[in-house]
């Protein structure tokens, strides 16, 4: 009983969209006040990166369990306006996406085994759609900040999509990152939080088992 009872909660959850989940926990006031822009500065001894590919609980997961990866938050990033909150950016007009910007160690990995992880978490072939969740929102975006990043980001596009891993041409986006803006709490750390909603069930955890079983390099 407890299998089929499982079977009929990721049944639910294919069928439901990250943001119908969302809409459910996260209140009225806490879109309104709750997001604000991010200095895009790293700590001392640190540095930053920033990844769109799909509803960002499951990205915050990836990305924290990479070994010199210290945190990854959850934001919007990519789009025109300046008050990206989730009921905007889930209006589709906003042009920003749902991203996670990556706090890491570069002494321990560097932003070209992050352009690793990025492409090993998600399927770079689908545009504006990953999985249930449709709409720009969701589509796939590789950030630089740097030339430098520019060129490992040009050229690990190039390099995954002469790889054979995917059956169609990979759609990715490569942009700058000129701001990026902090999400509403209730998306800090979800899966963590909520480890038994549907959508983490479903689908959340089923990429992250995926991705773990393709990536070559070092988790914790």
């Amino acid at each position: 009983m407890k299998h089929i009872g499982y079977i009929v909660l990721v049944a639910v959850a294919l069928l439901m969209s990250c943001a119908g989940a969302k809409k459910e926990n996260g209140s009225a006031d806490e879109q309104k006040t709750d997001v604000y822009k991010v200095k895009l500065e790293a700590p001392e001894g640190r540095a930053i990166a920033a990844f769109a590919e799909g509803c960002f609980w499951c990205s915050e997961h990836i990305f924290e369990a990479v070994v010199g990866v210290d945190s990854a938050v959850s934001g919007y990033a990519g789009g025109m306006t300046t008050d990206p909150t989730y009921e905007r950016v889930n209006t589709e007009t906003t042009g920003h996406a749902e991203t996670v910007l990556v706090y890491y160690d570069p002494s321990v990995i560097d932003y070209a085994e992050l352009t690793k992880v990025f492409f090993t978490s998600h399927d770079p072939t689908t545009p504006d759609q990953q999985g249930p969740d449709r709409g720009n929102s969701y589509r796939s975006i590789l950030f630089y900040t740097t030339p430098q990043e520019l060129d490992v980001a040009v050229k690990a596009k190039e390099e995954f999509n002469n790889s054979g891993m995917y059956s169609n041409p990979i759609v990715t986006e490569i942009k700058p990152l000129d701001a990026f803006y902090r999400a509403e709490q209730y998306h800090q750390d979800y899966i963590e939080h909520n480890p038994y909603s549907p959508y983490v069930l479903g689908v959340s955890l089923p990429r992250f088992e995926k991705f773990k079983r393709a990536y070559k390099g070092q988790l914790k």
